[in-house]
């Protein structure tokens, strides 16, 4: 089980705008800025609607917090 404060340090990266959900585009800048340039625009959708539950094409702490802990 992950620690929950180092998973909201962690979200609160790819969170830029604080809104409390994780765009795809926000994980595609956040994949850039922490090194991996990689991560292209169909790469940040599948990974976001990976672990989106309720389908809204966003990924909240909760979500993302459900992720770590499968």
């Amino acid at each position: 089980m992950a620690d929950i404060e180092s998973a909201r340090a962690t979200f609160g990266k790819f969170d830029v705008n604080g809104d409390g959900f994780v765009t795809a585009e926000e994980f595609k800048a956040a994949m850039a800025a922490m090194g991996d340039p990689f991560v292209t625009a169909s790469v940040a959708d599948a990974v976001i609607a990976a672990k989106d539950e309720n389908g809204d094409g966003l990924l909240s702490f909760d979500e993302f917090w459900a992720s770590l802990n499968k």
